[in-house]
């Protein structure tokens, strides 16, 4: 099975994650994101002599590529892109949002809705089925008591992560259900290893974090 280094640097805190394809073998975390860029490399030396093993053993890297913090994205994206270009190993990007939602343990709602704090009513969404899947593209989302109304009429969904906090206040439905859910990398290792095994590889000259710029506005139309 292919060792994949799994690093997140894109919203509260940085976490790197070695796996032997789908299965963890071990992890570091680190609570503060603003600290990822002098935490990163210590924390993955540390990693890998704890588990005898050397960075030329790597096969790929994988990376959370947005949308998140532009200092943390940025951190994590050069060095994920360091390594595999000192190492002539792939890149595999990771949406935050969909690896926020492998964190969800026993879902028991249709969606998943993952968010992430922007600014004011902002955040950064999307929401996924059970098995992961992509049902509503990565957007930058307005909060208002309006805010999916017609997709909960029809659909139970589960809303974490940070940006919750605030839907919370705001989206009073039956079909809504509010979690803690936080995602660290350890989200990614599956994701990763079926991009691996798909040689679903991304450009390492091109490949750019993605920032969520656009703002949209209140989402209330139906997806079935």
């Amino acid at each position: 099975m292919p060792l994949i280094l799994n690093i997140d640097t894109a919203v509260q805190s940085a976490s790197i994650y070695l796996a032997d394809g789908a299965t963890i073998l071990d992890s570091s975390i680190s609570v503060s994101e603003r600290e990822a860029a002098s935490w990163l490399h210590v924390a993955l030396k540390t990693l890998m002599e704890k588990n005898d093993l050397h960075l030329q053993q790597l096969n790929a890297v994988a990376i959370s590529a947005g949308p998140g913090s532009y200092t943390g994205l940025r951190v994590g994206m050069a060095a994920a892109k360091g390594f595999c270009y000192a190492l002539s190993i792939p890149l595999i990007t990771i949406n935050t949002l969909q690896l926020m939602a492998a964190s969800v343990s026993k879902p028991t709602t249709k969606l998943l809705c993952p968010m992430i704090d922007a600014r004011r009513l902002e955040v950064f969404t999307a929401l996924y089925d059970t098995a992961l899947e992509e049902v509503m593209p990565s957007i930058a989302l307005i909060l208002n008591e309006t805010s999916f109304i017609d997709l909960l009429d029809e659909n139970t969904i589960t809303f974490f992560g940070n940006g919750s906090i605030k839907a919370a206040s705001l989206i009073n439905h039956p079909n809504a259900v509010f979690v803690k859910a936080t995602g660290t990398a350890s989200g990614m290792v599956y994701l990763a290893a079926k991009k691996y095994q798909q040689k679903q590889f991304s450009d390492l000259a091109y490949t750019e974090p993605f920032y969520g710029k656009d703002i949209h506005l209140p989402i209330s139309k139906k997806i079935y």
